[in-house]
């Protein structure tokens, strides 16, 4: 079987992207499970080695077929959008505007099938809108780029996965964005992408919204109106799906117990905590829904370290794994 193309794209330069990817590639185990080019800039990609003082070199290539064949190269498609003098742990629109670039080339090429996964270095969100870049990250603009408009935010841990009905929105907006049509189609996506990963058949649990799932209306009526009837629905389809199940347990069912695959949270915090909890410096990011597949760091650019080499490169060589696993999946008759 051939290894799967893995696009990398080098996220916001003045944080920890760079240096993260370096050391995840230095470790030999990344070619034999694929193919990895990264998307971005060379002089920064070389910084990022001298940083860190992994063994390894840098070349530019002009299209993802021609690299990441060799263990101990870098290559990269190189946009060479940035001055070599960019300064670490600033939040600057050249970097936020450079990292969009990355992403939007990555993404076109992974549509053409010249890669066969995208995964995402972090971005910084204020230096993107400095930069003329309008999104809250890269789950919408990847939604933006594909023109996909039914999305959602996985995260997965050792421990642990999650898959969010609502994300990047206020807290005081989150009931009235619970819908059943919504609660639904999450619990389809949790179904189509744990399959993709290889489990035949999940268990997915799904947790309610209000304390004790609402106390029969007394704390709240979405979960009996909106969520179960959708868990109801995936029932019918012969799917594997439990709920709403109040959240103060569900975690611990689902990470200590073994009794689920993957957990439908009603909003952000809800997911990303007991995930950040379990797993800081493991877990990954996978935007479902999309007609590409695209894994990432699941932490932001921590400006508090970039530039000194100290950056964790666990989540950065999680999420190549996954990424890899998942395009052996779904290009298997490619591969």
């Amino acid at each position: 079987m051939k290894k799967p193309i893995l696009g990398i794209t080098m996220g916001d330069a003045a944080g920890i992207g760079p240096e993260i990817i370096a050391k995840a590639l230095a470790k030999k185990e990344m070619y034999g499970l694929a193919r990895p080019v990264v998307f971005g800039d060379l002089g920064m990609m070389e910084r990022a080695v001298s940083i860190t003082g992994v063994p390894l070199k840098c070349r530019a290539v002009d299209a993802p077929a021609e690299g990441g064949g060799d263990s101990g190269m870098i290559d990269v498609i190189d946009l060479h959008n940035l001055p070599q003098d960019l300064p670490f742990a600033k939040v600057d629109g050249r970097a936020g505007r450079a990292a969009y670039a990355y992403i939007e080339s990555a993404c076109r090429h992974a549509m053409a099938h010249a890669v066969h996964a995208v995964v995402t270095a972090p971005l910084n969100k204020e230096a993107l809108n400095l930069g003329g870049v309008h999104f809250p990250g890269h789950t919408e603009i990847l939604a933006h780029l594909t023109g996909t408009k039914d999305f959602s935010m996985m995260l997965t841990s050792p421990k642990l996965r999650v898959i969010h009905v609502t994300t990047h929105i206020a807290f005081r907006d989150v009931p009235d964005a619970v819908k059943k049509e919504r609660v639904a189609k999450v619990i389809g996506l949790a179904q189509e992408t744990l399959t993709l990963m290889g489990i035949q058949k999940p268990r997915i649990a799904v947790a309610g919204l209000n304390p004790h799932c609402g106390e029969g209306g007394l704390f709240g009526d979405e979960d009996e109106r909106e969520i179960a009837p959708a868990v109801r629905e995936a029932q019918e389809k012969g799917w594997n799906v439990q709920g709403p199940i109040p959240p103060d347990s569900v975690f611990h069912r689902a990470a200590n117990l073994d009794e689920f695959d993957i957990v439908v949270v009603m909003y952000h915090d809800q997911g990303h905590i007991p995930i950040k909890v379990l797993g800081f410096d493991c877990g990954v990011n996978v935007t479902v829904g999309l007609p590409i597949i695209r894994t990432s760091v699941d932490h932001g650019t921590a400006f508090a370290v970039a530039g000194t080499g100290k950056a964790s490169p666990d989540s950065m060589v999680e999420a190549l794994k996954l990424g890899a696993q998942m395009a052996k999946v779904r290009f298997a008759a490619d591969l």
